[in-house]
């Protein structure tokens, strides 16, 4: 059982000691967010998971600034444009890199990766899963909201 009684969405910054702290992002399957889940609910899977972890990644860091709604929308109805799609996951992508160093890790991913990998059947969202999934590797997978330090 668990004494940290902060509620999910919250995390202190800065921790005892001066030391940050955040809340850690769920690790997914990035098949199954790539194609299985997306497929079977016809795309809206995909939404949620987009709204997901830009939410998960403003708990990670409270200094990663993200509205996830707003990223939403810049995926749909903004991909009518054709614009924002690309600036979404680019900006997703710098939001992921940023979480990356916070953990202590080197920066593997790259936004403009994530911007070319949506022409290729829509394969961001493997790349920024399994970018994602490695910051949940070097914390040993704790589940999702846990308190974890930040090292950056």
């Amino acid at each position: 059982m668990s004494t940290d009684h902060t509620p999910p969405g919250a995390y202190s910054a800065p921790g005892p000691g001066g030391a940050r702290t955040g809340r850690a992002m769920r690790s997914r399957n990035v098949f199954a967010v790539w194609l299985g889940l997306p497929i079977i609910t016809l795309g809206i899977y995909h939404l949620v998971w987009w709204y997901k972890i830009n939410k998960e990644l403003s708990q990670f860091d409270s200094r990663i600034e993200v509205q996830p709604g707003l990223a939403v929308l810049a995926v749909f109805p903004g991909s009518i444009i054709w614009v924002p799609p690309f600036v979404t996951a680019y900006n997703t992508g710098k939001r992921v890199a940023e979480a990356q160093r916070a953990a202590g890790l080197a920066s593997t991913c790259s936004p403009a990766i994530s911007c070319v990998l949506i022409l290729v059947f829509g394969a961001h969202s493997l790349y920024l899963q399994s970018e994602i999934n490695k910051i949940n590797d070097h914390y040993r997978n704790p589940p999702e909201g846990t308190q974890i330090p930040l090292v950056a």
